[in-house]
């Protein structure tokens, strides 16, 4: 795939923009955005998915107060900056910026990279936002295979959500996680909701990786099965949520002809059902197992 070319957003303009609403807004604006995120009253990021419901309703900590704490592809940040908030001495937040240092397929196409890259922005959301907040949160280019216990330490708390989807080698990369995890795991990823429910108990997952880094679509069982796999042991039962829809997530219309087309096959199926009721994801607290 060709160069992505600079992913160029004023240094300045990010830096000056929590200083001034009104240009915050237009930055805001400007970009591309992955999660919504209220940054002031009235203020939200348009992103693809919303998740600011979700911290309530997952096992995710009230208080975080003495921890040390990690977000593994954190994108635009929700949940780093939500780790903060609730009170985390130290948060960091890593991530891969260029998407063509991601895991690709053979054969993907190069505009597909170049969408990607818009909405990535070379981490430009994560700073404004950071900025915007005044927050402490430490950003560090980093892929979740590289994560080494000599280098970043070991953190208390680890969130790592739709991301295993995306690798290559998700069970590896777990196998990275469990290095630097030294009290709780918290996984959510998308699942196959058919697959979930027609084989609740057997690991099943399909490999997509055709023109795109979405390899894996796996059955809730699958996700537990390989955290066992990669040196964890489950802290309590897994939860099934739905993503709900951002402001930026195309809403198909159920007249037009082209979602009933879509209906016909499984991707398309998929993508109409996230868009309407949410993206089926499992959520999964771990602790690395003993001996």
């Amino acid at each position: 795939m060709p160069s992505q070319g600079p992913n160029a957003v004023d240094e300045t303009r990010l830096n000056q923009s929590a200083e001034n609403d009104t240009s915050l807004r237009a930055l805001i604006d400007e970009l591309e955005w992955y999660h919504t995120v209220e940054v002031r009253p009235g203020l939200i990021t348009p992103g693809w998915f919303d998740t600011r419901g979700l911290p309530e309703r997952l096992p995710f900590p009230s208080s975080m107060t003495g921890m040390r704490c990690l977000d593994i592809g954190t994108f635009d940040g929700f949940w780093a900056f939500e780790m903060e908030r609730r009170g985390a001495d130290e948060v960091t937040a890593v991530d891969v910026l260029d998407p063509l240092g991601w895991d690709w397929p053979a054969g993907s196409e190069p505009a597909v990279a170049d969408a990607l890259n818009r909405r990535k922005r070379g981490g430009a959301g994560f700073r404004v936002l950071r900025d915007a907040f005044g927050s402490k949160v430490m950003q560090l280019e980093r892929s979740v295979y590289d994560l080494d216990p000599k280098v970043d330490g070991q953190f208390d708390f680890v969130y790592l959500g739709s991301l295993l989807l995306h690798l290559r080698d998700p069970v590896g990369a777990l196998a990275r996680v469990r290095l630097v995890t030294r009290g709780q795991l918290l996984v959510m990823d998308a699942i196959d909701l058919p697959l979930s429910v027609l084989l609740p108990r057997r690991p099943v997952a399909y490999l997509d990786a055709v023109g795109r880094p979405w390899w894996w679509r796996s059955n809730q069982a699958a996700l537990a099965r390989m955290l066992q796999a990669a040196g964890f042991e489950l802290a309590r039962a897994p939860q099934r949520v739905l993503v709900a829809p951002g402001p930026a997530h195309p809403r198909p219309a159920l007249g037009d002809r082209r979602t009933w087309r879509a209906l016909l096959h499984r991707v398309g199926r998929e993508t109409v059902f996230a868009a309407r009721f949410g993206a089926p994801h499992s959520a999964l607290l771990a602790r690395p197992a003993a001996g």
